[in-house]
């Protein structure tokens, strides 16, 4: 079987049924691409920036399957997972609730209906919703290749614009959330319902007596990876919250990042809108 790409070029298509099968057909074709929902490679073919070799189906393998619950409180997300099985889990609780607000608010329903986190992840674009949300929920990236499995956190998996920890021949295999106390939510600023982000804030927190026991913030689309500051983070610890606190907090990452000016947005812009969106999640947490 095979696709036809733009140029009119017959790709080959295998849909493998065992891991190690699939591993070895991206070994065997030096620039094969391995397909989840198809969401970006399709398109990506369709336009003709996209040329493989070989083209690896993902779908029939059980090993990226599922979503599944342990008893210390972490999920494991199988990397075939659709955006829309996540925004509907019931697996989540507390703060990682965090990966249903991010996932609800991905593009429209049919993409969500067909694109895959794992797919997701490792094109890497450093405007998409997941690679701020998995930081900022300290996740787990397991990973198979034909040096076996690995681990990755997900703070290394996104290298830069377009970029993973991936090697050669490796595939994404599942996702693991940590247990994590407190709630959790993503926000994004975009120009239009179901647009890339301009900028995006995905974050996690925790109270006690009034008082912030535990963060984690991070920011998305203001550079070619997301941006989490433990500084930042640390400047809430331990305090009550009120909102000059919160904006103090927002700025210090506000001068982290490193924005790009384009169609969504100037680079300025972004670090001026960056603080008080913030500082609003921050306080949806807390307060």
């Amino acid at each position: 079987m095979s696709l036809e790409a733009s140029a009119g070029v017959d790709i080959p298509l295998y849909r493998p049924t065992h891991l190690a099968d699939a591993i070895a057909l991206l070994q065997e074709h030096e620039d094969a691409r391995p397909l989840g929902g198809g969401q970006t490679l399709v398109s990506m073919l369709s336009l003709g920036y996209a040329q493989p070799s070989a083209i690896v189906a993902l779908g029939n393998l059980p090993e990226l399957r599922g979503i599944s619950r342990s008893d210390d409180g972490s999920v494991r997300i199988g990397a075939m997972t659709t955006h829309a099985e996540l925004a509907a889990c019931r697996s989540f609780a507390g703060g990682q609730a965090l990966l249903t607000s991010a996932a609800s608010q991905i593009a429209d329903p049919a993409i969500r209906n067909f694109g895959t986190i794992g797919g997701a992840c490792a094109h890497g674009d450093s405007v998409a919703d997941w690679p701020p949300a998995l930081v900022a929920a300290d996740a787990r990236m397991l990973v198979h290749g034909p040096d076996g499995a690995r681990e990755i956190k997900a703070c290394d998996f996104f290298v830069n614009l377009l970029t993973t920890a991936l090697k050669p021949a490796e595939l994404l295999i599942a996702i693991v959330i940590p247990a994590i106390e407190g709630h959790g939510r993503y926000r994004k600023l975009a120009r239009v319902e179901g647009d890339f982000a301009t900028v995006s804030v995905a974050a996690t927190a925790a109270s006690a007596g009034g008082a912030c026991t535990s963060v984690a913030i991070a920011i998305g689309a203001c550079g070619p990876r997301p941006v989490r500051l433990a500084q930042a983070e640390a400047l809430l610890i331990g305090r009550p919250f009120n909102e000059g606190l919160a904006i103090e907090v927002g700025q210090l990452l506000a001068d982290a990042i490193d924005p790009i000016s384009d169609v969504r947005g100037s680079a300025a812009y972004r670090k001026r809108v960056l603080p008080r969106l913030v500082a609003q999640s921050i306080q949806e947490l807390l307060a």
